[in-house]
């Protein structure tokens, strides 16, 4: 019998990017996934060694006494592929590792080659792209596992290590249970904090102008007030944040803005000066990670982490580059596949005669060699690629196409121009009005990509075009128009704002920020209103811990300098375990981490730390370990949770304080339990509650959050007893054997069984939602919801399946599917969801089953 035949084994870290090299190999080879990492620090107590329990530094799972030597553990749940792994290995004639081409990949290779401790060669794989020549060429050119990256990112590790599992006991201790700090974390906290300072000092300065809107020769414009007799009127960037002035200029008020529009009326207006300029706008540079979080931001309204999976995906599936990366270079490759793209869409003429070549602009540049763009030596259309992907990831390719294309184009081109048109009042002030336009004559790179802002109207391409007008002539004011003005506080930070923040300080690593958003959002130090990030009072709290008696850990110039110290242990230029060591136990001249909490754990003062007054006021907000609330003369009120900093004024916490003081509202008695309803306010919002809690018990009354529509105002009797009546149980769930319950909620009525809650799209649901239909909206991955369809009124699938099931209309958030109870398909662009038919719903169904097979 001939011996089986035996294939080198490849490992990547996820089974999507393993599926795309095997398609690409044909069988040659073995490609197995790790599913990420195979073994990390210790995350609980239970994880730790038997042999280093006893060790007072175990909990840390690093032990500072011998050169801050790791103790690694199997990663929950990995147990089982480590064992697949090694059985794929034990006869395979040689190794390759695969993962990402990053200091994190590099780690994981280092982890798997330690834990399958292979006898036979180990070759280190690396690629930017996930394509036929790109996998070829790793394959013909393998490397060994760089040990100086794996230094810095092990070393990275620990010290995050260090800093968290150091610094998050004090706030345990001194804030609230359950918090936690971090290196980048904890800056980026204060950075969001800072700007709430901001806003909470803010003073409104008021101030007034003329807008004249002026006609002459067929053509009419507006034009604003600029000077009165020589002096600039004042505008918006003149007033500093506290309210006052920082320039010498010309304050107007209502009264004196309307005065001189009066003043004005029927006087002729004489054109003194017009300045026209040549305009030419270079193209962006190709994506880096950071800037294509901050894009996708502004111009899709993805989140960091949203926009980071879809890139994922992209990449795994073979069509962009490495989505982890500081660098903006293009390969010569590259360059030449965006500069034929570019003719190809738009033409020879928006392509220049010589490349365009872009260099690192990221401090510190090192976790990858090129920038984000379409993968291969042609790019992909969109268009193309949209048909093979979900709609997030059809979206990201597309900005990323045109931002690459873009890259490899001609400048913008065109004309701006500034006029200024002068009048005398008829109590003989000389005024100058001013006006600017711009014209773009030739679009060059502007075709393929306009970048996305955080202000109204600050595109690339944005044209205000002007009538042609020449030095002294004549014009009239058909109006002349006093315009009040109040100055805005500093906007609050958006994710695409905070990424360029940290980015911009040199705090952490691009790749990394989407997971530190995510973070401080989870753990309650951030919520977002609309797009902006709003710090908790919690946050206040820890910041105030952190910089009065850790300013260094919350330093950005010392933050960045590490990223600085560990870019050279992973260029060999620093010894790891010597920096960890100063780092942790200090200098004589420096204190390290671990003397600093030992002698300022005791100095800090939990009842300061959580004070925060208000400001103009003798109310105090302060954290508590229920939550936040306001305090004066013993009178406490919860402060709602969807109030931010900026918002508690010394009004809205005046109110807040007479709402508690006057206790709860009674609205009358239940007729089923004889018990007193009464309406109240908490952080959570108005509710209304059956009961009262009895001395000595620890059972709370029933209480019910107040729907949409009413308030404390408006609630009645029979609107309490009806939340009240909630939740239902409308039965069993035949797996579990738990409830199925149904019931209205803060954000809409849902149903649940155990820890599962699915939202209930239409609310009129409430009422008729049956077991069947619980159950099955319980089958949805979470965040989808069961959505009615029009012409059936919700009440029925949309048809059945050839193979029986039934086949309905869902949603999430941005998008429309259909599904059979175990298929989803996305719903096409030129699909009206309102007039799917089974018909449509079954081919999509079944052109989703085909690209799975």
């Amino acid at each position: 019998m001939p011996a089986p035949v035996t294939k080198p084994l490849i490992i990547v870290e996820s089974p999507a990017k393993a599926r795309t090299i095997a398609a690409f190999l044909r069988g040659a080879y073995e490609v197995a996934s790790s599913v990420g990492h195979i073994r990390d620090l210790p995350s609980t107590a239970a994880e730790i060694p038997t042999r280093f329990k006893n060790e007072p530094w175990a909990r840390l799972g690093v032990n500072v006494d011998s050169d801050f030597e790791p103790i690694y553990v199997t990663t929950r749940g990995k147990s089982k592929v480590i064992s697949e792994l090694k059985a794929k290995l034990k006869d395979a004639p040689a190794l390759y590792l695969a993962t990402d081409e990053d200091r994190e990949g590099e780690s994981i290779a280092w982890h798997l080659r330690e834990v399958l401790k292979p006898k036979v060669p180990v070759h280190r794989m690396v690629f930017h792209e996930i394509t036929q020549a790109a996998i070829n060429a790793a394959l013909e050119h393998p490397r060994t596992v760089d040990e100086r990256l794996v230094d810095a990112q092990e070393t990275r590790r620990i010290l995050d290590r260090l800093y968290g599992y150091e610094v998050s006991p004090v706030l345990w201790k001194k804030i609230k249970p359950r918090l936690s700090a971090g290196r980048v974390q904890s800056v980026a906290v204060r950075i969001i904090v800072e700007r709430e300072r901001e806003r909470l000092a803010f003073v409104v300065a008021d101030y007034w102008d003329l807008t004249a809107h002026l006609e002459g020769d067929d053509a009419s414009f507006t034009g604003g007030l600029h000077t009165v007799d020589g002096r600039r009127v004042a505008a918006g960037g003149d007033f500093a944040n506290d309210g006052t002035l920082t320039r010498d200029v010309l304050v107007l008020d209502e009264a004196s803005a309307t005065t001189l529009a009066g003043d004005l009326t029927g006087r002729p207006f004489r054109v003194t000066a017009v300045d026209t300029q040549p305009y030419s706008r270079k193209p962006y540079a190709p994506f880096r990670t950071s800037t294509l979080q901050q894009e996708a931001g502004r111009k899709l309204r993805f989140t960091a982490a949203r926009t980071m999976r879809a890139a994922q995906r992209l990449y795994e599936n073979g069509f962009i580059t490495y989505m982890r990366t500081d660098s903006t270079t293009l390969s010569g490759v590259a360059i030449e596949a965006a500069r034929s793209a570019a003719r190809d869409r738009f033409g020879a003429g928006a392509v220049p005669d010589s490349p365009r070549f872009y260099g690192k602009q990221a401090k510190g540049a090192q976790e990858a060699h090129e920038a984000i763009r379409p993968a291969g030596e042609s790019f992909q259309d969109p268009s193309t690629v949209a048909r093979q992907v979900e709609a997030d990831e059809a979206k990201l390719y597309d900005l990323i196409w045109r931002r690459t294309v873009a890259s490899q184009m001609a400048d913008a081109r065109g004309e701006s121009m500034r006029v200024v048109i002068e009048a005398t009042t008829a109590a003989g002030n000389v005024v100058e009005f001013t006006t600017s336009g711009r014209t773009i004559h030739f679009m060059g790179f502007l075709a393929a990509y306009v970048r996305g802002s955080d202000e109204a109207g600050a595109a690339d391409d944005q044209e205000t075009h002007l009538p042609s007008l020449t030095v002294g002539q004549i014009l009239a004011a058909s109006l002349i128009e006093p315009v009040g003005h109040a100055t805005k506080p500093p906007a609050r930070y958006t994710e695409a704002s905070l990424v360029a923040r940290l980015e911009d300080l040199g705090v952490g690593r691009p790749s990394t920020y989407a997971s530190i958003i995510s973070t401080i959002q989870n753990r309650g130090y951030v919520w977002k209103k609309g797009a902006a990030l709003v710090p908790s009072y919690t946050a206040f709290a820890t910041n105030e811990l952190l910089e009065r008696h850790f300013s260094r850990l919350v330093d950005y110039e010392f933050t960045a300098e590490m990223e600085d110290d560990l870019d050279r242990i992973a260029l060999g230029e620093q010894d790891r375990s010597e920096w960890l060591r100063r780092f942790y136990f200090g200098t004589s001249a420096d204190p390290g981490l671990k003397p600093q909490i030992e002698e300022r754990l005791d100095e800090i003062d939990p009842r300061v730390i959580n004070q925060i007054p208000l400001a103009n006021s003798d109310i105090v907000a302060r954290v508590g370990r229920f939550g936040p609330y306001i305090e004066r003369d013993g009178v406490r009120a919860s402060i709602p949770d969807d109030l931010a900093p900026d918002e508690l004024t010394h009004a809205n916490a005046e109110a807040l304080l007479e709402a508690a003081a006057a206790g709860p509202l009674e609205l009358g008695t239940d007729p089923a339990s004889g018990l007193t309803v009464y309406a109240h306010t908490g952080r959570y919002g108005p509710y209304v509650q059956l009961g009262e809690q009895q001395p000595g018990t620890k059972t709370k009354p029933k209480r019910a959050s107040l729907g949409q529509g009413l308030s404390l105002e408006t609630v009645t009797l029979d609107d309490a007893l009806e939340l009240l009546a909630w939740p239902k149980e409308i039965g069993t769930h035949p797996d579990t054997r738990e409830p199925v319950v149904v019931s209205p909620g803060r954000y809409g009525p849902y149903v649940n069984t155990g820890k599962e809650y699915r939202t209930l799209a239409d609310p009129d649901r409430l009422h008729d939602t049956t077991l069947e239909r619980a159950l099955l909206m319980l089958q949805l991955p979470k965040g989808f919801v069961l959505e009615a369809n029009a012409r059936r009124d919700g009440k029925d699938p949309l048809g059945t399946s050839p193979g029986g099931a039934g086949v309905w209309l869902v949603r999430n958030r941005k998008k429309w599917y259909v599904w059979d109870e175990e298929t989803m398909a996305s719903l096409h662009d030129t699909d009206d969801p309102e007039n799917i038919d089974i018909d449509r719903a079954v081919e999509l169904l079944d052109g989703r089953r085909a690209k799975e097979d």
